[in-house]
């Protein structure tokens, strides 16, 4: 199984323009990220895909891959495909079965969090035949996540299968209590990485935005109203995005 890691990378963030380039003890957020995914042991080839000749000259400069791509995508999934696709043109025998989409916002993204997502896709397993997209869950531990709206809540079927993402508390317990809700349920929030066939992928991008990702603003939700699976697994490790130059401040 051949799997490519690709970071979407654009440089005008209306949060935070020129994020990727932002420099953390020395170190660009960009090459954070780059050095800390191609520690992961599934990848067969990684990439930056960016909008910005500022960012590809970055990536040049600490020695890694990149490629560049339109400006006018509507999110990192749609980058994400037009890498790949500019990639297998530009070497036809090279295909991948397998596209992980790697935040490039998370400079302290585990390695083993995308050997995690990855494994999903291990036909040798039975059980991963049919898996069309994955990605990870961590448990909520602070009572305060639930009513971020920031941090996006998962219900899933006892295989594995999301059922639903929000950004409001799900499930909503009717008989309130003293206890806080974490004590009451293992709530389970959203780590925003994905990993995609490739065919699926493809087909992915086609889709016109739904009602409910219009509502939540969340691109997956797309998925899941047109019958696409979300596949996920539970992680004990969390990322920490830098959203903001205030975020920015947490770390350094």
């Amino acid at each position: 199984m051949k799997v490519i890691g690709i970071i979407p990378a654009r440089y005008g963030s209306s949060r935070f323009p020129g994020k990727p380039l932002a420099d953390i003890n020395g170190k660009t957020m960009i090459c954070r990220v780059y050095e800390q995914a191609a520690k992961s042991k599934s990848l067969s080839h990684l990439v930056v895909a960016t909008d910005d000749q500022r960012i590809m000259d970055e990536v040049k400069k600490f020695g890694g891959n990149g490629i560049m791509t339109r400006n006018s995508h509507r999110s990192g999934t749609d980058r994400c495909l037009e890498a790949l696709e500019k990639l297998e043109r530009i070497n036809a025998a090279e295909q991948w079965d397998v596209v992980v989409n790697i935040q490039g916002d998370e400079p302290f993204i585990h390695p083993e969090q995308i050997d995690k997502v990855t494994a999903c896709f291990n036909i040798r397993k039975e059980k991963n035949a049919g898996i069309q997209i994955s990605t990870l869950v961590c448990k909520i531990d602070e009572p305060r996540e639930l009513q971020q709206p920031s941090v996006v809540k998962v219900v899933r079927q006892t295989d594995g299968k999301a059922l639903y993402f929000s950004r409001s508390p799900i499930p909503y317990f009717r008989e309130n209590t003293d206890k806080p809700w974490t004590r009451k349920h293992d709530y389970l929030k959203h780590i925003g990485i994905y990993g995609f066939r490739a065919s699926v992928l493809k087909e992915l991008v086609k889709l016109s935005p739904s009602p409910l990702e219009i509502a939540e603003s969340l691109e997956q939700l797309r998925w899941l109203e047109n019958g696409y699976t979300i596949h996920t697994e539970i992680t004990d490790k969390e990322t920490f995005s830098i959203d903001t130059p205030e975020d920015l401040l947490k770390i350094i």
